[in-house]
């Protein structure tokens, strides 16, 4: 009866188009109230969840992040990857998911990445023939590998729930985050097979060597994040703030396109986004909390464990599937604070590694960020592009398709996620 009360009235009010963070924060007192728990462990619960010192990295990486979109890097990076590979066939396709991973390196999420990219890459895409709705679909998808190459935000709340090394956490993305990228650009290719499409002149050498030295000082920051944690100059949360810095150095007095008067902009726009994602942070652990005392998440380990067989092969399918649905209906910050406290101690107990199954948890809701009907970047692109959500729904199916590839990839090579980790210790 707890799990229906608790579920049920977490999906009843997600129907009622009631905010998600509202949603988790209602079942759950609901459910304290039927159980008769003290309902005043909500608030202490909330602030002990959002007051962790790794959860500092959230505002920073969404500060820097805004820094950089707001300063010049999009139009910057673009233009390079034109000069590398623009005159190739699938060219701008290619140009789209290069770009993409470079930027998710700087923003750390997802549709940040598509609402800073997609407003010039949608529309160079279409001039040289491919359709708009394809172009925004591959825009949204390429955008949410913005989860999984580092820094991430995701990463960093699975980090905070288990335990886990972030800095190992963000290395298990890398290679995973390039495959996902490799086959959206083959989904691509495939889906515009028929379509006649005009190739850019190559760039001369002088050219790429200018549009790199516009490029540089964008492309050094996620070099100096991820150098100086795996340097050990700084810890995770420390690289983001360096990341902030950075960010308004270089928008203000190397590429200039930031003035003093922006800076209050930037920063609203950071604290009402940190604030929409601490909330959820603080309702999804008390969601959390609640399955915990209840038994319910105890119960739910269990059950995996009998259908599973005990065979981590079947587990690790089983999660996927689980994942890919939970993607569809609820974003990825509440997904870890829900499913991470049922999926973690199974997974260990299989002898999976965490970070291992960090990473497959982070990818599955990478999938989720274009998966109707919450497919958050899917509603950043419609409203970039002004595309329909029916023709963007149809669109995005091939690369959907090309992304679960990559994700079966990285579920059962498990070298493909662990090699950096065990690399850099």
């Amino acid at each position: 009866m707890v799990g229906l009360i608790l579920f049920g009235s977490f999906f009843l009010l997600l129907l009622l188009n009631v905010p998600i963070g509202l949603s988790l924060g209602m079942s759950s007192i609901l459910t304290l109230l039927y159980e008769k728990l003290p309902v005043s462990m909500v608030s202490s619960n909330m602030y002990s969840s959002t007051s962790k010192f790794v959860l500092l990295a959230i505002p920073f990486f969404i500060f820097g992040g805004n820094i950089m979109e707001k300063g010049g890097i999009s139009q910057r990076l673009i233009d390079f990857c034109k000069t590398l590979v623009g005159h190739k066939k699938s060219g701008m396709a290619m140009v789209c998911v290069i770009v993409a991973c470079f930027f998710a390196a700087i923003s750390g999420s997802g549709p940040a990445t598509v609402a800073a990219l997609g407003m010039i890459i949608i529309p160079a895409m279409t001039n040289v023939g491919y359709h708009k709705a394809s172009s925004t679909a591959l825009m949204s998808t390429a955008g949410a590998i913005g989860i999984i190459i580092p820094p991430s935000i995701t990463f960093v709340i699975y980090g905070s729930i288990t335990g886990t090394s972030v800095g190992s956490l963000f290395a298990s993305g890398i290679v995973p985050g390039i495959l996902m990228g490799v086959t959206l650009v083959l989904a691509m290719m495939w889906a515009s097979r028929k379509s006649e499409l005009i190739l850019l002149p190559k760039a001369s050498g002088r050219e790429r060597w200018g549009a790199f030295k516009e490029a540089f000082w964008g492309l050094l920051m996620p070099v100096i994040i991820l150098g100086g944690i795996y340097g050990g100059i700084f810890t995770p949360t420390e690289a983001a703030a360096v990341s902030a810095i950075y960010g308004l150095f270089v928008g203000m007095f190397l590429y200039k396109t930031i003035k003093p008067r922006d800076i209050m902009g930037i920063l609203k726009d950071s604290v009402s986004q940190t604030a929409v994602v601490m909330f959820i942070v603080g309702t999804a652990s008390l969601f959390a909390w609640v399955l915990t005392v209840t038994g319910l998440a105890a119960s739910a380990s269990n059950m995996l464990i009998e259908v599973s067989g005990g065979n981590k092969y079947i587990f690790l399918l089983i999660i996927n599937v689980i994942l890919l649905i939970a993607g569809c209906f609820i974003d990825a910050n509440s997904a870890s604070y829900i499913l991470v406290p049922i999926l973690y101690p199974v997974a260990l107990a299989l002898g999976i590694d965490g970070v291992h199954l960090g990473c497959i948890m982070v990818m599955n809701m990478a999938i989720g960020l274009v998966t109707p009907p919450v497919g958050v970047n899917l509603y950043v692109g419609c409203g970039i592009a002004n595309v329909s959500l029916k023709e963007i729904s149809k669109a995005v199916l091939p690369f959907v398709g090309a992304a679960v590839v990559a994700l079966l990839l990285t579920t059962y090579i498990p070298v493909l996620s662990m090699f950096l980790p065990n690399l850099l210790g």
